[in-house]
């Protein structure tokens, strides 16, 4: 009995943050039937005529349906590739250095832009690439033309996975770095005895003990295949990169907010959600298999 009443105070202090969770997670999926119906927001929920399935078919008989899926796809893969592979090489150069002060340095300076938001890395962006910035001024100096970056839609989406890499790369070389600490030291003084040099030890320790944590990562960032940076986009793009840089998200921002097309925005956002469900519940399965990785 002491040990029950004793538990209760834990269940107050859950209590909160339950609340909160409800409010923000759990009552808004309640407007899912948004997607079901010709919502009027003067009638509401209740009120508003309810159309089955139609906005799911107008959906895809749209142009632009294909268009901003295939948009997202090609950006989110493009991401989760990039920011795989090149923590991973950065992790693996800095742990090769053997000044350890001189790795702090560098470990600190890479990975302060990750607590930027992308407004402000944004307008630095749009600086940099600007007609007059700094790249286009480097250009100039091999006598090359002036570009605009960001009124070319086919060099947006390299712009947007570049920048997203150097936002992200230094947080994501921390749990390489992490997974480093756990390789045994005599693996790497066994292999130099037998006269391995550097890159063979990289190739035949390093990888192979990093392997665990490369597949894990890999698998656990499937569910974000349609996931491609609402706020990175947004405060990026304009009308001329739509072609290229139209995503799901900002799609729906402005269909559903501007347009206000709120059923057929809301369709789409919830198919965008049932894949995405689907994914991370495929990627968790597979993460289970391969890497022994379980939350329950």
């Amino acid at each position: 009995m002491r040990n029950r009443s004793f538990t209760k105070h834990y269940y107050v202090m859950l209590l909160p943050g339950l609340v909160w969770l409800a409010l923000i997670s759990i009552v808004p999926m309640f407007g899912i039937a948004i997607a079901f119906e010709d919502f009027n927001p003067g009638r509401g929920f209740f009120r508003s005529e309810w159309i089955g399935w139609d906005n799911f078919e107008y959906m895809f008989d749209l142009n632009d349906t294909v268009q901003i899926f295939g948009n997202t796809v090609f950006i989110a893969v493009m991401k989760i590739i990039a920011n795989l592979v090149v923590p991973l090489v950065f992790a693996i150069m800095l742990n090769e250095l053997r000044f350890t002060s001189m790795k702090r340095w560098i470990q600190t300076i890479v990975y302060l832009p990750h607590f930027l938001s992308w407004v402000i890395l944004s307008g630095i962006l749009l600086d940099i690439f600007s007609y007059t910035g700094p790249v286009n001024e480097l250009l100039s100096i091999f006598g090359a033309e002036p570009i605009l970056f960001f009124a070319r839609a086919d060099l947006f989406p390299y712009i947007v996975v570049g920048s997203d890499v150097w936002k992200e790369f230094g947080f994501n070389t921390i749990i390489y770095l992490a997974a480093l600490t756990g390789i045994n030291p005599s693996l790497y003084e066994a292999a130099s005895i037998d006269g391995a040099s550097r890159l063979r030890r990289i190739w035949h320790v390093t990888l192979p003990g990093l392997r665990t944590t490369i597949v894990l990562l890999a698998v656990l960032s499937l569910g974000n295949v349609l996931n491609a940076g609402f706020d990175q986009i947004f405060n990026l793009y304009n009308p001329l990169l739509y072609s290229s840089g139209d995503i799901i998200d900002t799609w729906v921002y402005r269909e559903g907010l501007l347009n206000m097309q709120y059923g057929l925005a809301t369709a789409v956002g919830l198919l965008k959600s049932v894949v995405s469900f689907i994914l991370i519940v495929a990627s968790y399965a597979l993460a289970s298999k391969f890497a022994n990785y379980r939350i329950f």
